[in-house]
């Protein structure tokens, strides 16, 4: 009898054999993050007709290097803005420059068409940080380490 993996990677759930290689990987190539985005992206465009994906970015530069030192990086699809990731060095923390950041994202998603924000932050990072900006939680998943959560938050823009 034939070995069915004889001929190319083992297949998913032992459905037969398959021309596709299911790969799991925690180092993805950037081109394939790339390719699997933009046909999602292309995908949501054919079912609603609307080509609004972009990237906004809050980079926070130290004004001597011009090295960049935090700042925001999001995304805006469909009348939303993402905020992916916000970031600040401790000695930056409290002075004011998070807000502004956040603002700053916040102004550039509603010249983009946005009329919502998302985002998670998790429990011992910021919460009451967006809390103190305007945002509502919506919901909260239990993770690592016990007793912490991913805590997923919302602000109407406008």
């Amino acid at each position: 009898m034939n070995d069915p993996t004889a001929n190319g990677p083992e297949t998913t759930a032992g459905r037969g054999t398959s021309p596709f290689e299911v790969v799991v990987t925690d180092a993805p190539d950037a081109g394939d993050v790339a390719l699997i985005s933009d046909a999602l992206d292309a995908f949501n465009v054919e079912a609603t007709g609307v080509e609004d994906r972009r990237a906004p970015a809050v980079p926070v530069r130290d004004a001597g290097t011009g090295r960049v030192v935090g700042g925001l990086v999001g995304r805006t699809s469909l009348g939303l803005l993402f905020v992916d990731l916000l970031h600040l060095p401790r000695e930056l923390r409290g002075s004011g420059l998070g807000g502004e950041i956040l603002g700053r994202a916040e102004a550039e998603g509603l010249r983009r068409g946005c009329r919502q924000a998302v985002l998670y932050t998790i429990s011992f990072q910021a919460p009451e940080f967006y809390r103190r900006h305007g945002w509502r939680v919506f919901g909260e998943v239990p993770c690592d380490p016990p007793g912490t959560s991913r805590v997923f938050m919302s602000k109407e823009l406008g």
